[in-house]
């Protein structure tokens, strides 16, 4: 038995170092867009809708106004983020419907399409950017989702693994700085991409070798393992070894409580059905204030990369170099965010080996113990939306850290808060549910880049002045989950338990 906890938890490693390894280097490499829109300029992309003026003061002297460029690659994130997020819907269904193998199979599919049709565009093709960049965001944002079950590996560190993932999902971003400073050494963008295309095979092979074929359960059962191994081992489905977890809503003025213990394999021992469990998740308050949370915040993160490069020009005087400069820094703070998520998980996960309080399950401990990060998260982004609100270049430094430190926390919390507030059966189709509600929020990039590049005439000021009033609703959520909290140590329901049915 000891040599199978060793055989075991060697496999659970390799599966945490591989996974974190994967979500650094390619996941969520399309939020470096910054970056990459900088090459995309001088190979000449979108090039034609520049518009040459002749200087009134010399005659040797042009004048490019390049504003309706700039929307157009403002266009080409705005849609990638949309679907990255919409698709989400569908992802998590795929994920919990038929598991991990097939779900991640399809993403490496999508991403390597999407990889391969920027390598092979040009200026002369560059509509291409719109399904190659969707691709590769909806692609590496399912390679996050089916990395952040490995968490259930290790119990005890639960929420900090999937801030972790989550933090390398944001660091990713980098690699498009690194593709934009070997095009500076002469390294084609078609090189590149080949590059990350052809590394999709690595991530085949770990989902063969170092993923389960459907879910990774929580509480895992003994000597539970997965992939290609030798001997007999267990490798239960996750609907034969998990049940409902640990959920606490208010609906119509009554309290339902749900905790999650090991699965049982009597089919005939379930007691709820899984849509109506689904539905009271999605119809919880719980949900609703965490969706408006997410919403904002995204939306404030998506604004600010959208039009952080021509933001950047215009502080800078359209100075080539100091944009560079400024593209290189912005670039240069997202590799941090795997430093900064893992805080977020370590704040969540504080109480874990510590005593309950009487009468107080472990569920409702993990859900007290989130209040200080959601609140956390809330004022980091009022920080961030208020530095970049102030348009002095050199604060831009301050900004893009504040920016980093509040995206790794968002993201990183907003996995870990469906983790515990939720069945983990229906984490697929909540998280997917949530991202892709958010999605439509996220489609005021449009009409906002447009006023601002239209009425406003490039002067982000007053648009960033009344993102960061809108800021401010996101402290109901952590003040809503406070007050449910000391209600609960006021009094004592008794538990309902429901089962989840597959």
């Amino acid at each position: 038995m000891q040599g199978c906890e060793v055989g075991t938890r060697v496999r659970y490693w390799l599966t945490l170092a591989s996974g974190m390894l994967e979500c650094l280097c390619f996941a969520g490499v399309v939020f470096g867009y910054a970056s990459l829109v900088f090459v995309l300029k001088e190979d000449g992309y979108f090039g034609e809708l520049c518009i040459n003026h002749p200087s009134i003061n010399s005659s040797t002297t042009n004048n490019t106004d390049c504003s309706r460029q700039d929307e157009q690659f403002s266009l080409v994130f705005t849609i990638a983020s949309f679907l990255n997020n919409l698709l989400n819907l569908i992802n998590g269904f795929l994920f919990d419907r038929f598991g991990t193998m097939v779900t991640r199979l399809l993403a490496i599919s999508c991403y390597t399409t999407g990889t391969l049709l920027v390598a092979f565009s040009s200026a002369a093709s560059a509509l291409l950017l719109f399904p190659a960049l969707s691709c590769i965001a909806v692609g590496g944002i399912v390679l996050l989702l089916t990395n952040m079950q490995v968490g259930n590996l290790f119990a005890a560190h639960r929420s900090t693994i999937i801030t972790l993932y989550n933090g390398a999902f944001d660091s990713s971003s980098a690699v498009f700085l690194i593709v934009k400073v070997l095009y500076e050494q002469g390294i084609s963008l078609r090189s590149s991409f080949l590059f990350l295309s052809i590394s999709s095979v690595i991530h085949v092979l770990r989902t063969f070798l170092l993923m389960p074929r459907t879910h990774i359960p929580y509480l895992l059962p003994q000597c539970y393992t997965y992939g290609v191994h030798c001997g007999k081992a267990n490798t239960y489905n996750v609907e034969q070894v998990e049940k409902l977890g640990s959920f606490l809503k208010t609906r119509s003025g009554t309290l339902f409580r749900t905790f999650c213990q090991n699965y049982t394999n009597d089919s005939s021992q379930i007691l709820y059905k899984h849509k109506e469990v689904f539905w009271s998740c999605v119809l919880s308050w719980f949900f609703l204030w965490h969706l408006l949370w997410l919403s904002i915040m995204q939306l404030r993160h998506y604004l600010f990369i959208g039009m952080l490069n021509p933001k950047l020009n215009r502080l800078a005087d359209s100075d080539p170099q100091l944009v560079s400069q400024y593209t290189n820094a912005f670039a240069v703070t997202q590799l941090f965010g795997v430093l900064c998520a893992p805080w977020n998980g370590l704040i969540m996960d504080r109480h874990k080996g510590k005593p309950l309080a009487a009468g107080e399950t472990e569920q409702e401990a993990d859900l007290r113990s989130s209040c200080l990060s959601l609140f956390l998260t809330s004022l980091q982004c009022l920080l961030f939306s208020v530095c970049a609100s102030i348009p002095v270049l050199p604060l831009q430094y301050l900004t893009f850290i504040l920016q980093v430190l509040n995206r790794s926390f968002l993201y990183g919390g907003n996995a870990a808060f469906i983790s515990i507030a939720f069945p983990s059966c229906h984490f697929g189709k909540l998280y997917g549910l949530v991202m892709s509600l958010s999605a439509i929020i996220s489609c005021c990039n449009i009409p906002v880049f447009a006023l601002v590049e239209g009425a406003l005439d490039g002067n982000h000021f007053y648009v960033d002045i009344a993102l960061t009033l809108l800021t401010l609703l996101v402290f109901i959520h952590p003040i809503y989950i406070f007050i449910h909290c000391r209600k609960r140590t006021s009094y004592t329901l008794p538990a309902v338990q429901y089962t989840c049915k597959k």
